[in-house]
Formats: structure tokens, C-alpha cells, sequence
């Protein structure tokens, strides 16, 4: 299981997640803009909208806010084009970090990116550095007290999925990212509802860290996640569940 999705499963239980609701409200909302602006505004045609909505939902966002980024997003109007681009670079420990932005000033965006590397211990680099060290893959996380692992293993590699990983409190479902809405759905099917899905950038090797280095890792990952134009933040760092908990406390 990813470090991330370890970190992140840490705070949802803490609440910290909550608490930046309406931070994610405004990223989700920037996302629903560009899909539909890019793939048109009907989801069953729009792959990329379907995922979106998905997301925006998990979130409790209402569905008139949806409808309406939706809408804003088909009719192109001014203001609405958001550029997608990716940054690259390494933080503590020699951690690869690959950032996935909205923007619509690349100046801004590629300064607040740099200055908050800076600010905690690590550098951005040139495009490609580190890309190679990830891959796209579907993810469904589930949290390993509610369910029958067994039957979620077997139901998941019937459905497709290629890996099942587990860890002291989760279950990831692994898929190809083609395939990670179909086997959402037969999981769904038989009962089996995630805590959190998605499509994401997955580390392929990882950097274990612990210390003053996990703790500066955190803390450039979630001030990265803190900046408006950031959809995301991928890291191949591994870092214990108890120095998370530890970090988190």
C-alpha cells in the first residue's frame, strides 16, 4: 500500500480531511470545468466526467453545484480554461514528487510549486526526473475491520482487478485504470463499498523515511496539496503506520 494512501486514510480518521472540504469543493469544481469543456458535458460519452462526478459525490458535493460546473465547463465561457500541467522533484530523502495542476497562469503556478519545495527540504526538477518512477493505476481502498478480506480478494480478481495489497487497516484494490470503473461496479455489486476510489499515480518503487525526514515529507506534501491550482500530489515515500500516527498526534 502506498505511503500516500496510508497518509491519507490517517487524517480522514482524524477529521483533518473534513475540515478542507470546501478547499476540495473548489479543485473538484475546477475538475468538473475542464472535463466537460474538453469532452463534452455528457458523462456516459466522457469518461474522464464520469470519474470527476464520481469523485465530487464522495465528497457530498449537491448536485446542482455539479450540474453547474458541468455547464460552465460545455459552454467554454470566458475564464474557464485551465491548463493541465505536471511538475516534477524531490523531497526529503530523495523522494520522487509528481504534482498535478489546474491552472490558468503557469507563472503563478510554477512559483508557489517552487517556493513550497524550497521552503521544506526539497527541489523541483526538470520535466521527466522522476515520471518514470510511477505508473497510472485505478485504486479502491477499503477498511479491513468491515469487510470478509478473503471474499473481497476473490470477488476482486474475478472482476479484473491485478492486485488486492493489504495493510494493517486498509485493503487496496489495484486496477488498470481501463478497467477500474468496471470493477468498481462488480464490487459494488456484491457489497463491497470503498472508503475512497480513484484513478491516480502509483510509485512503482518507494523511499523509506522515518524521523525528521518523514516529518518534513509530510508536511511538503500536504503544503503542496494546500496550494488552489494543485488537483494533486503523488510520492513514493514509505513510512511506517506508527510514524504517521506518531507525526499526526
Amino acid at each position: 500500500m502506498s505511503g500516500h494512501s496510508k497518509w491519507a486514510t490517517i487524517k480522514r480518521k482524524k477529521g483533518a480531511l473534513d475540515a478542507k472540504r470546501g478547499q476540495a469543493f473548489t479543485k473538484v469544481i475546477r475538475e468538473l470545468v475542464t472535463a466537460a469543456r474538453l469532452g463534452g458535458p455528457d458523462p456516459a460519452g466522457n469518461p474522464r466526467l464520469r470519474l470527476v462526478i464520481e469523485k465530487a459525490r464522495s465528497l457530498n458535493m449537491p448536485k446542482d453545484n455539479i450540474e453547474r460546473a458541468i455547464r460552465r465547463g460545455a459552454g467554454g465561457g470566458e475564464g474557464e480554461n485551465y491548463e493541465e500541467v505536471t511538475y516534477e522533484g524531490y523531497g526529503p530523502g530523495g523522494v520522487a514528487v509528481l504534482v498535478e495542476a489546474l491552472t490558468d497562469n503557469r507563472n503563478r503556478t510554477v512559483g508557489e510549486i517552487r517556493h513550497t519545495f524550497t521552503k521544506y527540504g526539497g527541489n523541483l526538477g526538470q520535466s521527466g526526473c522522476v515520471s518514470h518512477l510511477f505508473e497510472k493505476r485505478g485504486v479502491l481502498e477499503f477498511e479491513r475491520a468491515s469487510i470478509d478480506v478473503d471474499r473481497l480478494y476473490e470477488a476482486a480478481l474475478e472482476a479484473g482487478a491485478d492486485d488486492v495489497a493489504e495493510s494493517e487497516s486498509t485493503v487496496e484494490v489495484v486496477t488498470d485504470p481501463r478497467s477500474f470503473e468496471s470493477v468498481r461496479d462488480a464490487l459494488a455489486g456484491q457489497g463491497f463499498q470503498p472508503v475512497s476510489a480513484g484513478v491516480t499515480m502509483r510509485p512503482t518503487t518507494t523511499v523509506k523515511l522515518e524521523g525528521a525526514a518523514a516529518e518534513q515529507m509530510l508536511k511538503l506534501a500536504e503544503a503542496l496539496e494546500d496550494l488552489d491550482d494543485v488537483q494533486s500530489v503523488s510520492a513514493n515515500f514509505d513510512i511506517s503506520e506508527a510514524e504517521m500516527e506518531r507525526i499526526s498526534a
